[in-house]
């Protein structure tokens, strides 16, 4: 049973500007990723590309899943920053790999309106899955909903992420501070902002 998922969800951010304009915060895309991604998930590639591991995701409870994309991310001139999808893989069950892809874009940019400075954005995930047999006595209405439900949820945690952390980190980086965190993994120091869900 082939299933097509697609989902999208806004969001707007009132900016308080620093000494520094936040357009000149925008064009360092790394850290607008290290805003939307736990450090700890998240592995750098090289050439404005980064490998996003998802949380662990389950289907009505009889498929335990984690998807995994590889997204390239950058930004203009003028700070508007873009993200598009490469490549994704379900981690997990390898049958649903061999028959799922994943796509994402989104955009960030600067609006004012009024004297004041927000930043509006969208964000864009698409979903196409063949589902095992053991799916088929189960209506596909039934799958769709819990599909769009899933999805939905990981836009919603990224825009939380975005919400909660963004503008914060912005502010510490115009005022020259940084978040050191430590990196259990690797016993490494970086400079990211933890973002957890």
């Amino acid at each position: 049973m082939k299933i097509c998922l697609k989902v999208s969800e806004p969001v707007t951010i009132p900016v308080e500007q620093e000494s520094v304009p936040i357009q000149h915060y925008l064009r360092q895309p790394q850290r607008l990723v290290s805003a939307i991604a736990d450090p700890k998930l998240m592995e750098i590639l090289g050439g404005d590309r980064y490998r996003l591991k998802m949380r662990p995701l389950n289907l009505l409870n009889l498929y335990h899943f984690q998807p995994t994309v590889v997204l390239k991310v950058w930004s203009s001139s003028r700070g508007t920053v873009y993200l598009q999808s490469e490549s994704s893989e379900i981690r997990g069950v390898n049958y649903i790999n061999a028959r799922f892809s994943l796509k994402v874009n989104g955009l960030l940019s600067i609006v004012q309106k009024e004297g004041k400075t927000y930043l509006k954005g969208e964000a864009f995930v698409e979903v196409n899955v063949e589902l095992p047999q053991v799916f088929s006595l189960t209506p596909k209405s039934l799958l769709e909903t819990a599909g769009q439900s899933l999805a939905k949820n990981v836009l919603m945690r990224i825009k939380q992420r975005l919400l909660s952390h963004l503008i914060a980190d912005y502010q510490q980086w115009a005022k020259g501070e940084e978040l050191i965190l430590s990196d259990p993994v690797n016993q490494q120091k970086s400079t990211v902002f933890l973002l957890n869900s």
